[in-house]
């Protein structure tokens, strides 16, 4: 029976040494993906929809700039808080955006986008949205655009803008 339990035991052991090492190997890399943040200005750029009758559809444009002066080396977050009676609807680019339903109703929709926005260059997160039926005529206010990221620590005043909608009649649409 010792013949038996021996290699039980040792082959538990050679497991949980196993694990053990593919664990140490494998927390090395895991870091070693974040990169250290680099000196990039995230700006976002006011950008308000196209006007919109009420039950209607338009896109909402998360536009981001890089003015540098480097290269962003993390990932970043664009955040599109909605207006009330405003939805979302998929599709999302990126494809990956999640919406969350807060306080009140109000939307937020997240879009992550991957390192390496070069300097003066842009990324826009599109989020097509339905105004409510009841919604009224004139500026539906209330939206937001934001981004983060551990790259812009240090230009923040930039970092975040209102939108207005403008809800028309159907004839007034444009």
């Amino acid at each position: 029976m010792t013949r038996t339990r021996a290699p039980r035991i040792r082959t538990g052991r050679l497991a949980l040494v196993a694990g053990a090492a593919f664990m140490a190997a494998l927390v090395p890399a895991t870091t070693a993906q974040a990169a250290l943040p680099s000196n990039s200005d995230l700006e976002v750029v006011r950008l308000d929809p196209d006007q919109v009758a009420p039950g209607g559809t338009t896109t909402v444009h998360g536009f981001v700039a890089n003015g540098g002066p480097q290269k962003t080396a993390n990932s970043f977050t664009v955040s599109v808080r909605l207006p009330r009676q405003v939805t979302p609807e998929e599709p999302y680019f990126p494809e990956d955006c999640q919406a969350t339903q807060g306080l009140l109703g109000v939307w937020t929709v997240r879009c992550v986008f991957p390192a390496g926005l070069n300097v003066d260059d842009s990324a826009t997160a599109l989020i097509p949205v339905r105004v409510s039926e009841n919604a009224p005529f004139g500026n539906l206010t209330g939206g937001r655009v934001s981004v983060s990221s551990i790259d812009d620590i240090l230009h923040l005043g930039n970092n975040s803008t209102p939108f207005v909608m403008k809800i028309v009649e159907t004839g007034r649409q444009g």
